[in-house]
């Protein structure tokens, strides 16, 4: 094992992250850049908290996703940095942006509760595209007749909308929330096979 300074881990973590493609994870740090190196995780932990302190004030900011850290320019900055883009984003149906609400906050969730909530049927492109973007998954099947899929977000689902965990999730004002738990309780709910 290689010895570094307290310096040089920064360094090199704060590279490691800035060229990455994708978010690292603490883990893929050390199974990868810091094989060699002789750095205990308190280290790295100390390491990433001194860049993500640097970086508070600048134009640029480390944070934490689902799958692991990431530079990311800070939103204030948006209304200047978005003319660097000529594609607009793309825009989601009402349908699609419930469906996945109702994913993220109810999740594991067949595709039955969510047609029960929503009171309509729940399109099959809507399951399909989110699934492509790799939003979504099936997480297993529920123990019903029909075994129907329960699906739930994914890593990359958190990673798109910049959360680092579900508990990031903006909470649903309450009657909403009483609302959902009463319909998804009616004994009436049948599951369809899928």
């Amino acid at each position: 094992m290689r010895r570094v300074s307290d310096e040089q881990l920064i360094e090199l973590i704060e590279a490691a992250i800035f060229v990455s493609e994708t978010p690292l994870s603490k883990k893929r740090l050390r199974e990868t850049v810091l094989k060699e190196v002789a750095a205990s995780g308190v280290r790295v932990d100390e390491a990433i908290r001194s860049i993500s302190e640097h970086y508070q004030t600048r134009g640029v900011q480390l944070v934490e996703v689902g799958s692991g850290y990431r530079f990311q320019a800070c939103k204030r900055l948006t209304p200047w940095l978005s003319n660097l883009w000529q594609e607009k984003a793309p825009k989601y149906s009402r349908a699609t942006l419930e469906t996945l609400a109702l994913i993220a906050y109810r999740q594991p969730i067949t595709r039955g509760e969510i047609e029960q909530v929503r009171g309509v049927s729940v399109s099959s492109n809507i399951m399909k595209s989110l699934q492509e973007r790799e939003w979504i998954k099936v997480v297993g099947f529920k123990e019903v007749p029909g075994k129907p899929a329960l699906y739930a977000t994914t890593n990359q689902f958190l990673d798109y909308f910049s959360l680092s965990g579900l508990n990031m999730l903006p909470e649903l004002p309450e009657q909403h929330e009483v609302k959902i738990e009463q319909m998804l309780s009616d004994p009436s709910v049948r599951e369809s096979s899928e």
